[in-house]
């Protein structure tokens, strides 16, 4: 679509890396294309830092729209953006904390202008982060929230799993069919990606029920089988 932004929307339920993520994704691309590059940080975590506490239900949109402009922004001037997180995944606490599905409408416009989303797997371990995590029971229904607010607006995703470098070279496989198409300085990383795409054995499902996230964490931590 015309009005789509060079965004890959970082998203997940909290301790998940996406920070991590975030932050190596974007100086790995932009190290590899010679393309400019911004991360930009999450306006909720800033937010908390500063005020010392949680947003109450009325503080929500204001971070929401905080966060859309910086990487409306940030779009502006480069050529791609890694966002640590979008307004998507303060529409889903509002949800979850509150019961407000009041942002889900803005959330979910603004996603769909970004050019790529990653949705992190819950697959790391839980470490407190003062006073913004809530702790690791969250997790699972907040992923649950996300995806249903992506499904229900016709948004495509990929689950990024894996631990340290793995997960970069995972996001990255993600991110190949959209990132060969863009022209750059240097072309290395993309020709790297493209040969390793065609390497990777053809998908198959496991199962109806493969987008459920406990699923997603058995298969990956070897404890079922694809069915032969």
């Amino acid at each position: 679509m015309s009005d789509t932004l060079p965004v890959i929307a970082v998203i997940g339920a909290e301790s998940t890396g996406k920070t991590v993520l975030a932050q190596v994704l974007a100086a790995r691309l932009a190290q590899d294309t010679g393309l400019s590059v911004a991360w930009v940080s999450e306006e909720l975590r800033e937010w908390c830092e500063r005020e010392g506490r949680t947003p109450r239900p009325e503080e929500q949109f204001g971070i929401a729209q905080a966060q859309q402009r910086r990487l409306e922004a940030a779009a502006a001037a480069h050529d791609l953006v890694v966002a640590d997180t979008t307004p998507l995944m303060t529409a889903v606490y509002s949800e979850y904390l509150f019961n407000d599905r009041s942002l889900h409408a803005m959330a979910a416009d603004f996603q769909s202008r970004c050019a790529a989303t990653l949705l992190m797997a819950l697959d790391l371990p839980w470490i407190a982060d003062g006073h913004q995590r809530d702790g690791a029971h969250v997790r699972a229904p907040v992923d649950r929230l996300v995806r249903g607010l992506l499904l229900a607006n016709g948004l495509s995703w990929s689950v990024v799993h894996g631990e340290g470098a793995q997960r970069l070279e995972n996001a990255l496989d993600a991110l190949s069919p959209w990132l060969r198409t863009l022209p750059a300085p240097r072309a290395g990383l993309f020709t790297r990606l493209s040969e390793r795409e065609a390497a990777q054995p053809a998908w198959r499902w496991l199962c109806e029920d493969c987008d459920d996230p406990q699923c997603e964490h058995l298969l990956r931590a070897g404890k079922v089988r694809l069915p032969r």
